[in-house]
């Protein structure tokens, strides 16, 4: 089984999750290659694919819905798993998908969709992004699960040995 995890990240906290499945994939015996999505050529030789998106005010980075757009005829006859990276804080904000994620999930036939809590580190923010954050009051930290990360790599890793799974 080939799998590529392909992740838009900004500041690299989103491409940490990424390199986390991937490696936690890797674990259970799948051959994964991680690639940024602009430079993916073509996601036909892969059997899996695994796109992340780090959200910013509300929407997927340009990268990663311009690599599915890009890629949807592909994608439709692979096992495609998506992941948004973004909410902050204990509860998590902001709730709910990004705005293009219900569209993405259908437009390639996605097996799921899944949110997981970002970090955000003032050090690596510019002034208008520090700006935005005390507006919206968005805590600073790292608050990654990765338990739960690592949990649903596994149960992506189960799926796709299982042949009644891919599409």
């Amino acid at each position: 089984m080939r799998a590529l995890v392909t992740v838009a990240s900004k500041h690299g906290a989103t491409a940490e999750i990424g390199e986390s499945l991937a490696q936690r994939l890797r674990e259970r015996g799948v051959d994964v290659e991680v690639l940024p999505p602009e430079v993916v050529g073509s996601a036909a030789g892969y059997d899996a694919v695994i796109i992340g998106s780090a959200v910013y005010a509300g929407h997927w980075m340009k990268s990663a819905t311009e690599f599915v757009q890009r890629q949807a005829d592909t994608l439709r006859d692979r096992a495609v798993w998506l992941f948004s990276s973004g909410p902050l804080g204990e509860p998590p904000v902001p709730a709910g998908d990004a705005v293009e994620v219900d569209g993405l999930v259908r437009q390639v036939s996605a097996v799921g969709h899944r949110v997981f809590s970002g970090a955000l580190e003032r050090a690596q923010l510019g002034f208008g992004e520090r700006a935005i954050v005390g507006l919206v009051r968005a805590p600073y930290g790292d608050f990654r699960e990765w338990d739960a990360i690592d949990s649903w790599a596994d149960e992506i890793a189960e799926m796709i040995a299982t042949p009644a799974t891919a599409h």
